[in-house]
């Protein structure tokens, strides 16, 4: 089997609110609005939508939306400039092997911003 691209489903209260922090504050693109979704481009094979006919679902751990990078303290410098509120400073998580920060989007979901150390 083969697969050609990956889609992660979640559902949202505001489609607009969600839309304008994926597009304007991750800087993702639009790959489908569907009107009561909206895909968006993580990379050319990932990517992230949103549903209004889901409902948000959040648990005390998940769902983590993990975002890889190796730019993470760009990332973090950049969030705080637009006033994002976020959790804490990056830290190397020696357990994992990897650095990283965790924030939350409109919907409460939790998001890290993570580089693998290996």
């Amino acid at each position: 089997m083969v697969f050609k691209e990956f889609i992660t489903f979640l559902g949202t209260k505001d489609l607009d609110l969600t839309s304008n922090f994926y597009l304007n504050i991750l800087g993702l693109t639009i790959y489908k609005d569907q009107g009561i979704c909206r895909i968006f481009n993580i990379t050319n094979e990932s990517k992230i939508g949103f549903c209004t006919h889901i409902p948000v679902v959040i648990n005390e751990k998940t769902p983590l939306l993990t975002f890889i990078t190796e730019h993470v303290d760009e990332v973090y410098n950049h969030l705080k400039e637009l006033g994002i509120e976020v959790t804490k400073k990056p830290v190397i998580n020696k357990k994992f092997r990897i650095y990283h920060f965790f924030l939350k989007d409109p919907n409460g979901y939790a998001i890290e911003i993570q580089k693998f150390l290996d």
